[in-house]
């Protein structure tokens, strides 16, 4: 058995997926659009480029993610994706790259249990929390 995060994006999928296999050293192993899929008659012709289903590999994990039609689509709340990371150094980069166009919740910085800790919502509307214990 396996438990993997599901994403949904309103139309930023694939931006948001190349995004993070960059900043987090990912892989992305699928992508596929609805123009692929046997709905691609059943969605408006602007989102049949759209990411219907995508698998990312980070570090042993598989995030997927879709772009789901408009009127599917809810944002994230209610939960978040939580990094841990080896070094603080490490944790300033991704939480600094995740701020940038997006909503810090707590800032990056020294708690009671973590050398460094934040929570962010990235410009995707992505909801992590950055830890570094």
């Amino acid at each position: 058995m396996q438990l993997n995060p599901h994403l949904n994006f309103n139309g930023t999928g694939e931006e948001a997926l190349r995004f993070y296999e960059q900043l987090l050293g990912g892989k992305l192993l699928s992508l596929m659009r609805f123009s692929e899929t046997p709905m691609a008659g059943q969605v408006p012709e602007a989102w049949r480029d759209k990411v219907a289903h995508a698998r990312l590999s980070v570090a042993g994990t598989i995030l997927m993610a879709a772009d789901p039609p408009p009127s599917h689509f809810t944002p994230s709340q209610g939960m978040a994706l939580t990094l841990t990371v080896d070094s603080e150094s490490e944790a300033d980069r991704i939480f600094a790259a995740l701020a940038q166009g997006g909503t810090v919740r707590m800032p990056i910085q020294s708690t009671f249990w973590a050398k460094r800790f934040g929570m962010v919502t990235d410009r995707f509307g992505t909801p992590w929390m950055v830890n570094c214990e």
